[in-house]
């Protein structure tokens, strides 16, 4: 398949003009990353790509290479990462694999959405992501000694099962309130936040909590002493909890919120 496309990896907005020097190149085959500029504040990060490689066609297969897919967010990532540390500027990232036909109709389209666009910066700026998840712990087995039990009587046998069952009933609950109160906690400490209900690819059993928050910079300490507070809560509630970040901003750039 002959031709390009253009690329882009974020929005960014800003009063002055991004630095590029020390970019990161970006993209397997892509030029390097350059700046195109849509409005006073409004500029893009794009690149051309060889449709031979990223057309439809190409790309459907690739997308079957977890490895390559893998190899291109981390590119991806590390170009948008890298405006993301500048002052002054706000970056909206783009989902992977974000193409228009040329440059001339990625500036027009991202013209057209000023607008929403100024909104969604001045809801994000100064601002970063942090992802935190909940997942339950699993019981610990049993010890055997290698002895058998004494024969119960049928009373006692039943009585046992549902005691065992009240006691697993009641530590599956103390973990999901711990969750939910990590949740709320958390985000009355960001400027919003996020939760997913969809069970990631792979996962036997559904996270506890999977959120993310979005977080003030400057108040970056206070939401991470928070998060080392809750995880001790949640270890004694039988659960564990993981943070990750900070992120560029990936779940906010829709409207949308706390749930």
């Amino acid at each position: 398949m002959d031709g390009n496309a253009t690329y882009v990896y974020c929005i960014l907005h800003g009063a002055g003009p991004p630095r590029t020097a020390r970019v990161p190149h970006g993209l397997s085959g892509a030029t390097r990353p350059s700046i195109a500029a849509v409005t006073r504040s409004l500029s893009l990060v794009t690149a051309t790509v060889p449709l031979d490689s990223y057309g439809p066609g190409p790309l459907e297969t690739a997308l079957q290479d977890m490895h390559w897919v893998a190899d291109v967010a981390i590119a991806h990532e590390a170009v948008v990462e890298h405006f993301a540390r500048q002052a002054g500027i706000t970056v909206i990232p783009m989902k992977l694999f974000t193409m228009f036909s040329s440059d001339a109709r990625a500036i027009e389209e991202t013209r057209s959405r000023g607008r929403d666009l100024e909104a969604v910066a001045k809801r994000i700026a100064g601002c970063e992501e942090w992802a935190v998840r909940i997942t339950r712990r699993a019981a610990p087995s049993g010890r055997r000694t290698g002895r058998k039990a004494k024969p119960q009587s049928g009373a006692a046998f039943l009585t046992a099962k549902k005691e065992a069952r009240d006691a697993a009933r009641a530590a599956v609950q103390a973990a999901a309130e711990s969750a939910q109160h990590a949740f709320v906690t958390l985000a009355s400490i960001a400027r919003d936040a996020r939760r997913r209900d969809d069970v990631p690819e792979g996962a036997t059993t559904p996270p506890l909590l999977d959120a993310a928050f979005l977080v003030p910079a400057t108040g970056r300490a206070r939401f991470k002493a928070a998060v080392r507070k809750l995880a001790a809560a949640s270890a004694k509630a039988g659960a564990q909890m993981t943070l990750s970040g900070p992120w560029p901003s990936y779940n906010f750039v829709q409207q949308g919120g706390r749930s």
